[in-house]
Parts: structure tokens; C-alpha cells; sequence
């Protein structure tokens, strides 16, 4: 796969951090919410075993906020998702599936309720303020909803517990996963979520006051030195390996949340009210033709830019290939697929082809660790 260089221009946003990484040693960016999202700071496998072993600070600024305020807020933030927040507390996050009148996906973020009349939709990659004041002016909902002027950076890896507790205090040990409260550096409170987009642990921190984040990025730095710490970014190999799913890649509107594996923050038989439930309890009821599953592959290498059809030894067309790397422990090639019934059964036999070469390979679960 051909990489080619991004233009900067008034579309795309820089984040506070840009210049940061840049000297850095960014090598590689993508663009999500209109924003420049750091991809690589040289070798992804490098920077996936740093990762596992040590701390990393990550620009993730590209990650939006939807907040939404008011006497509604709470109404609207459900309607837009399936999962049922009736019984939701201050100071927690969610993983809530945002679903249209199909039940096709719209997004799936973290949302965070900062209070019962005023909440955050920690966004990645889609245009959910648009659907948001959409339904609110269609609902006429007495509400608020503005992108708020936030940069999160995210500190992840396991090292990064003693990296914020050297930085925070021993307060920041007691926060829970999942779970978010504010904490003080040099005078400016910043609230900081135990969260992020890996399966090392760590936190995501949700700058308000710039002048202080920056400050706080560099401090991070200097006192992570005895952890090793280095800048980073989410890591292909990492989130494929855990199968944390990459919306626009791995998922999009034309999938429900059944589909996806989201099953569990699907909740149809309880009173709340939710754009495209009757769709979900007829999906349920009739059942799904397609699946995200695994695949191991017997390569080490495939190149991957695009989504590409699955074939079965037959040469039908079986499933969709959607995210695919490299994975150091397994020693082959991973991906991520959307499989068409029947065949997402584990260890049915697939292929691919990719400039004139066939790969063969195996469905199996997710995640793959």
C-alpha cells in the first residue's frame, strides 16, 4: 500500500499538541472530525511493543466532544442509543452504540455524563453533532449542543498508572475504569477519565484550558522519563489484536448493533424510548445473515487500504475483509471481517485476493487476545 502526504489547509483542523509531535517525530497522520489524528511515530510494531511494555503519551485530540445541555439532554442522549442509560450516574462513561431508524450504526462512542442536565459524546470519526441537532429540532427538544473546546491526550500502556499517580497523587489510583472525576495540575482542574482506546490501561485526559494542557503534556513527559516514556498513537496491530473496533472501518451504516457483536448495550425490553428499536426487535426476532469474526491468515504480509471480498474454496463471495496487520504474536496476518451466514463458523476455510496473489486462511473468535 502507496502512502501519500497530507495537505494541511483550513479543513483540516491541527490540535493544540500538532507542533508538539511534530518535533516529535510523527511520521504519519489520518484525519478524523476534520481533525489531524497522529498514526505513526515511525515503526507500528515498534511502537506496539513499546506499548504493551511501557507508557505512552498519545495526541488524541481529534477525539470531539457533542455536548449536549438542558432540561432534554438526557431524552435526546437516549434516543440517539440503544443501550438503556435510564439508571446512569454522574461521573461514569458508557459505551453507547448510536443507532438511526434503521439500526444502522451511526457511530459508537463513550459518553460521559457530567451531570443529569448536561452530557459529553466522546466522538471519533462521524458527524453525530449534525444527527444530534437534527433530532433535537425535529423533537423539538429544549437543549444545547455545541462541539466544547476540548483536546484529550490519552496516557496509556501499563506503566502509565505510576506515570499519573507520580504526576496526580495517590487520588488518581482510586479511579475506576470507566469512571471519570477532575484533578489539579499547577491550578487548572482537567477531568480525566481512567479509559482509552487500547488494552493496556490507562487514562484520557480532557483538556479544557489549553495553556495548562500543554503544560501538562510536556510535564508528562519529563516526569515519565524513568518509565520510558514515549509519544504514541492508537496502534493498528494493538487494537486489532484486541478487537476494538475502528468505525468506518470495521463498521459503518450499513451494519446494526447485533451484527457488531453489541448485543449486550442493546436493550429492548425495558420502557425507554430509542431511535430504531422496532427495526432491532425485528432484526432479533428474524436474525442476523451477517457477523463480525476473526481471521488468521497464513502470510505475513498483505497489503490492506480497502475493504476486500471474502471467497470460500468455491470461489463464492462469503464476507469482507475490513481491517487486516500483522501480528507479532501470532506471527501472521490477523483481520477483522464481516461474515455472511453460514459461514462465520470457526476455523472455516477462506481467501483473498490481493494483486493477482491468493491468501488462504481461518475464521476464529474475537478477540484474538
Amino acid at each position: 500500500m502507496k502512502n501519500y502526504l497530507i495537505a494541511k489547509s483550513r479543513r483540516i483542523r491541527s490540535s493544540p499538541y500538532t507542533s508538539r509531535i511534530e518535533n516529535q517525530g510523527v511520521t504519519a497522520y489520518t484525519t478524523y472530525n476534520h481533525m489531524l489524528l497522529p498514526a505513526a511515530f515511525g515503526s507500528v510494531e515498534d511502537s506496539y511493543h513499546h506499548l504493551k511494555k511501557d507508557v505512552q503519551v498519545w495526541d488524541v485530540a481529534a477525539e470531539r466532544q457533542v455536548e449536549i445541555s438542558g432540561k432534554d439532554s438526557a431524552k435526546l442522549v437516549q434516543l440517539m442509543t440503544c443501550r438503556n442509560l435510564s439508571k446512569s450516574k454522574d461521573g461514569r462513561c458508557y459505551y453507547c452504540p448510536i443507532i438511526d431508524d434503521q439500526a444502522g450504526l451511526i457511530n459508537d462512542p463513550v459518553v460521559l455524563r457530567l451531570n443529569e442536565n448536561k452530557w459529553w459524546i466522546s466522538i471519533a470519526d462521524s458527524d453525530v453533532i449534525l444527527f444530534a441537532k437534527g433530532l433535537a429540532i425535529g423533537h423539538k427538544f429544549d437543549v444545547k449542543i455545541i462541539e466544547p473546546n476540548v483536546d484529550i491526550m490519552a496516557v496509556q500502556g501499563p506503566k502509565s498508572f505510576k506515570l499519573m499517580e507520580k504526576v496526580f497523587g495517590e487520588k488518581i489510583t482510586k479511579l475506576k475504569f470507566f469512571s471519570f472525576d477532575y484533578f489539579d495540575f499547577k491550578g487548572a482542574k482537567h477531568l480525566i477519565a481512567q479509559s482509552g482506546w487500547s488494552k493496556q490501561g490507562g487514562y484520557e485526559i480532557y483538556v479544557e484550558n489549553t495553556k495548562s494542557g500543554l503544560e501538562l503534556y510536556d510535564h508528562l513527559f519529563e516526569e515519565g522519563k524513568e518509565f520510558n516514556v514515549k509519544p504514541g498513537c492508537p496502534n493498528l496491530i494493538e487494537r486489532i489484536e484486541s478487537a476494538l473496533l475502528s468505525y468506518g472501518n470495521d463498521m459503518d451504516n450499513n451494519d446494526n448493533p447485533f451484527e457488531c457483536g453489541f448485543d449486550k448495550f442493546v436493550n429492548l425490553d425495558s420502557d425507554i424510548n430509542f431511535l430504531g428499536k422496532e427495526k432491532l426487535k425485528k432484526i432479533k426476532l428474524e436474525g442476523i445473515k451477517k457477523k463480525l469474526m476473526g481471521i488468521q491468515f497464513e502470510s505475513k504480509k498483505i497489503n490492506l487500504s480497502s475493504s476486500l471480498n471474502i471467497e470460500d474454496e468455491k470461489n463464492e463471495i462469503i464476507g469482507e475483509l475490513r481491517s487486516a496487520c500483522y501480528s507479532p504474536h501470532f506471527g501472521k496476518v490477523i483481520g477483522i471481517a464481516m461474515m455472511n451466514s453460514p459461514y462465520w463458523n470457526v476455523s472455516q476455510s477462506v481467501k483473498i485476493e490481493v494483486n493477482n496473489n491468493t491468501f488462504t486462511g481461518k475464521v476464529c473468535d474475537l478477540p484474538f487476545i
